[in-house]
């Protein structure tokens, strides 16, 4: 069961990524060879005009392949002979789309379940929060300069920022006033017997229902929260702050998704299906975001291609696009199988 249900989340994600690129490509007036779901020998395929659509053997990733793509063919309709800002307006569709997906399954989400506000709760006596007046209710706008709209926000930054003996700068709203005091956390021992820094508080678990702008404003914020949040988690693992052992790909995935069904089913559907539409929002933004970065063999690679031919006014050299398309395309599947060999050692009970 949870197989299946990654595989229609994944497939969902990766059909929104192609068909950025297909519409695109479609209004530029770019023929399009191939719209397929999935890598590998084809199990599936039909031809509809001058697209073949194509269900392929092996359930993660997809493509869609437009006539002179990858080499130089002499025909109105080929990819290379539309102008620069067209073609990365086709190549930037694509993790666009993952954005709009993202936002769509955020209204069904914040619609449904309503948003995280940032309030402070149960406020430790005697301990800093309380020490510096923060009460019960209080709600965080800003941490250290960082603007907070929403509580996993507020979770985040403490993550990506632990606290130590360092103070804090601390923002919140009361009664419509602004009240803005630094704060020193203090070393306590948590319930494991460990020395750890704490503020003395609880993070808001309850949920604010939305009306229709809410909906649209805070579903944008939820957005927002995960796209940052994977700009945040590959900082922190290009910085050597989170290990590559912790990183997961399509077989991770599955278990994560799996995991958080199995977790969900005794809260009942609806939270089944809050959680599934949160880790569809944070699969999709997670993929836009990586697909932009500048690899080559990834959307931001090829972007960052035509932005230096819109610089130049002329394309880098046919040949030595494509060895440096190969050659990322070579280290990413080296990549996914170091990473698909890490997945599967996780499963191993040790």
């Amino acid at each position: 069961m949870k197989i299946l249900l990654a595989l229609i989340i994944f497939s969902l994600i990766i059909v929104i990524h192609e068909l950025g690129h297909f519409l695109l490509a479609k209004r530029g007036g770019i023929r399009v060879n191939e719209f397929s779901l999935g890598m590998g020998p084809r199990i599936l395929s039909k031809q509809i005009g001058e697209t073949r659509y194509s269900l392929k053997l092996l359930p993660f990733g997809g493509s869609c392949m437009m006539l002179g793509e990858m080499e130089n063919i002499e025909d109105d309709r080929a990819f290379g002979k539309k102008g620069v800002w067209a073609r990365m307006s086709v190549i930037f569709a694509g993790p666009f789309f993952n954005f709009i997906l993202a936002f769509v399954l955020s209204l069904f989400l914040i619609g449904f379940a309503g948003y995280d506000e940032p309030f402070l709760t149960r406020v430790s006596p005697g301990m800093p929060l309380a020490e510096q007046g923060f009460q019960d209710g209080d709600r965080v706008t800003e941490i250290n300069g960082r603007h907070i709209v929403v509580n996993r926000e507020l979770k985040n930054y403490i993550q990506f920022h632990p606290l130590s003996d360092q103070p804090i700068e601390l923002t919140v709203e009361r009664d419509g006033q602004e009240i803005t005091k630094s704060v020193t956390p203090r070393l306590v021992k948590d319930e494991e017997g460990n020395d750890v820094y704490r503020l003395g508080f609880s993070y808001n678990i309850d949920r604010t229902k939305a009306g229709v702008w809410e909906n649209i404003k805070y579903s944008a914020y939820e957005v927002k929260f995960w796209i940052f949040t994977t700009i945040e988690s590959l900082g922190q693992m290009f910085s050597g702050k989170v290990s590559a052992k912790e990183v997961s790909g399509p077989v991770g995935i599955v278990q994560v998704v799996g995991d958080v069904v199995s977790d969900s089913m005794p809260g009942g559907i609806g939270l089944v299906m809050c959680n599934i539409l949160i880790m569809g929002i944070l699969l999709t933004a997670n993929l836009g975001v990586m697909n932009l970065l500048p690899i080559p063999a990834l959307d931001g690679g090829r972007l960052l291609f035509l932005i230096i031919e819109a610089i130049r006014r002329k394309p880098l050299p046919e040949k030595f696009e494509n060895y440096v398309n190969v050659g990322g395309f070579v280290i990413l599947m080296g990549l996914m199988v170091v990473i698909l060999a890490n997945d599967i050692i996780k499963l191993i009970p040790h």
